[in-house]
């Protein structure tokens, strides 16, 4: 049965965590609800694309940092359910590995061992063409209303700014009352200071007797991206745009989302850090 606009839901990551006085816990009945049939309130579509982003966040900084905050027995039961909904919306999803440890099996026994970057490779290979199988779905509902990006690339590489855009882009479209669009302000910032904290590299845009400005200092931390990373021919009118553009909103982030990428058609080609 094809999903009608007017009845999409909005979906965010969170919703799959639970907050605890002693921090967050994945929501394992949410997880079942979901594996055993459709809901009213979760739609397949919006549910698998949130949940594949949160798995490959969270198997990412497993196999590098090991910040991750979901356990061993979530990691399964979230597999089991983006299985289950893949298989619904008629994706291919075979994961290889259905959980933490199988994980760390697989990256063992495929050259993963001791190198974060071949895990974060791995991890990309199993979730990219996830993600953009299910985008494919999304646009296809979306009656081709986005508009296209200057890039031609899907995604940044940045699990959690591309999360972040994904979230901005369903929620934009799913808009309907004043709040609504409020929001999507909110989401906007979310983008930029995911950004802020993916670009930003203090060994690198930190110059010598400087502070660190925090995440949520966008301006300052693109415009030094910009200043160190972009080509000395438009890096000016870059820096420019970006100054300008973050004064213009309320809250100091502003339109610089669409305008720093920007100048003559030229991107200004960010790169995810290696490890």
């Amino acid at each position: 049965m094809p999903i009608r606009l007017a009845t999409l839901v909005a979906v965010r990551v969170d919703d799959f965590w639970i907050d605890e006085d002693e921090g967050e816990r994945l929501n394992i009945p949410l997880l079942q609800d979901l594996r055993r049939a459709p809901t009213r309130q979760y739609p397949d579509l919006e549910a698998a694309i949130a949940l594949a982003r949160l798995l490959h966040d969270q198997f990412e900084k497993y196999g590098t940092d090991s910040s991750q905050q979901i356990t061993d027995p979530g990691s399964r039961e979230a597999m089991r359910t983006l299985v289950a909904l893949a298989d619904r919306l008629g994706v291919a999803f075979n994961p290889p590995f259905r959980d933490l440890p199988g994980f760390r099996g697989y990256w063992g026994s495929h050259g993963g061992y001791g190198s974060w970057a071949a895990r974060r490779g791995m991890v990309q290979e199993l979730f990219d063409p996830l993600h953009e199988a299910l985008e494919r779905l999304e646009e296809d509902m979306l009656s081709g209303e986005l508009a296209e990006p200057v890039s031609s690339k899907r995604a940044t590489g940045w699990p959690a700014v591309d999360l972040k855009i994904a979230e901005l882009r369903r929620h934009f479209h799913i808009a309907r009352t004043s709040q609504d669009y409020r929001n999507i302000g909110n989401d906007v910032v979310a983008v930029l200071e995911a950004l802020s904290a993916a670009a930003y590299d203090p060994s690198r845009h930190l110059f010598a007797d400087e502070a660190e400005p925090p995440v949520s200092q966008t301006k300052n931390r693109l415009t030094r991206i910009i200043e160190v990373d972009a080509e000395r021919d438009g890096s000016v009118e870059l820096s420019r745009l970006a100054r300008a553009s973050a004064m213009a909103s309320p809250a100091g982030n502003g339109a610089a989302l669409t305008t720093i990428p920007i100048v003559g058609r030229r991107e200004l080609e960010l790169e995810p850090q290696s490890a």
